[in-house]
């Protein structure tokens, strides 16, 4: 969907296609066909974004394909999608069922992280649509924080280099423009706005930048003002951002809130924890390590686990709604836009806890998913448009 700022600013909202399974061309098209579409018509919409999630497989298909490109695109144009972001953060096997860690491999100490992102910058240029000003790519933090080296983080910074180079030559060679975000996420080597700023010194910000994510800001207690002012200081533009919820409880001592946590410790994804002490901030990696007592459950806990935008789990549990809307009116509310893509994030529907209330669990069948899907986009569309963004959605 397409909202215009009162700057004149164009901002491109769509849904990361992260949270259905594709490991090929045909699944994607497939997808297409079986969810996008039916969200699209489900809002009444002329167009609908995507935020394209192409795995490794996926990539090298269609790279090595150029009539595969002109399907895809094709398909997009038929069914009323459009796309100027892609994620390329998991690099395959992103539905397995136990994914973990995983999806911090390979990293950007390796090339073949680097080869992967300016394929999927090159796929996008010949995506995305002709009016599109430019176009984004997210990508992990660097790495998982765990054994990085000297040596590893010299072959990092090389490859960033690289990537500066390889997209000034795509905009060269195509005439359009991708930029790269990095994604600050809890327990990686940039977990907020202060790493990025240190750890990506030097970065080119005509075509480097941070993909900032609400629900990672909001897990890691980060003052999004705060993170915002620093990144503008240091001159890296927020490429793109993730809106996005965490979950919360206020106390996690409380045995029905232990209960109900329980019920979200699932073993595909990484569910890092954080707990607010006396201004301290305690982290373990995952929930079901917080809730055997590595944090002591004093003070309140956020936990990544994206929750859906538009409702609740029940209580004592809660979302970080709030403190989306409040990186919302930072990021779009003011006199300029600070970023002109939004992505809806939430790949975590397959996993929702079925104990939770049917309004936000919509596992099964596809029509479910769809409604959970279309309900986010349109919750996120009404916040905006409160926020004085003009939705052209409908043209």
């Amino acid at each position: 969907m397409r909202l215009r700022h009162p700057d004149g600013t164009v901002v491109h909202l769509a849904y990361c296609t992260n949270v259905h399974p594709a490991e090929n061309l045909n699944g994607v098209l497939a997808q297409l066909a079986r969810y996008a579409e039916p969200v699209r018509r489900r809002l009444g919409v002329a167009r609908l974004g995507l935020g394209l999630w192409l795995s490794r497989p996926a990539v090298t298909e269609l790279a090595a394909d150029p009539d595969a490109v002109t399907r895809l695109r094709r398909e997009l144009n038929t069914r009323g999608l459009e796309v100027v972001t892609l994620n390329a953060f998991p690099y395959q096997g992103f539905h397995t069922n136990a994914v973990k860690a995983s999806v911090y491999h390979p990293d950007w100490s390796e090339r073949v992280r680097l080869d992967h992102t300016l394929d999927c910058a090159r796929l996008l240029t010949a995506l995305m649509p002709d009016d599109a000003e430019r176009g984004s790519v997210s990508t992990l933090p660097l790495a998982w924080r765990e054994g990085w080296t000297a040596d590893r983080a010299d072959r990092a910074a090389r490859h960033l280099d690289q990537l500066s180079q390889g997209l000034e030559a795509l905009a060269a060679d195509t005439g359009r423009t991708v930029r790269v975000g990095f994604e600050p996420e809890p327990g990686c080597l940039i977990e907020n706005a202060e790493q990025a700023v240190r750890l990506l010194a030097g970065a080119d910000p005509r075509w480097l930048g941070v993909c900032l994510d609400t629900c990672h800001t909001a897990v890691g207690f980060e003052d999004v003002p705060t993170a915002c002012a620093r990144l503008a200081a240091a001159g890296l533009p927020v490429v793109k951002a993730q809106v996005s919820c965490a979950l919360g409880v206020e106390d996690p001592q409380d045995p029905a809130a232990r209960a109900a946590l329980w019920e979200f410790a699932e073993p595909r994804f990484l569910h890092q924890s954080r707990e607010l002490l006396g201004g301290r901030l305690l982290a373990v990696d995952d929930l079901p390590d917080a809730l055997g007592g590595a944090l002591p459950g004093l003070g309140q806990w956020r936990i990544h686990f994206h929750t859906p935008l538009h409702t609740d789990p029940r209580p004592p549990l809660r979302s970080t709604r709030t403190e989306l809307l409040a990186a919302l009116e930072l990021l779009v509310g003011g006199p300029t836009a600070r970023t002109d893509h939004l992505e809806v994030e939430t790949y975590t529907w397959p996993v929702l806890p079925s104990a939770t209330d049917r309004d936000l669990v919509h596992r099964t069948p596809d029509t479910d998913l769809i409604d959970g899907i279309a309900a986010e986009l349109a919750w996120a569309r009404d916040s905006l448009t409160r926020l004085g963004l003009k939705d052209e959605s409908t043209r």
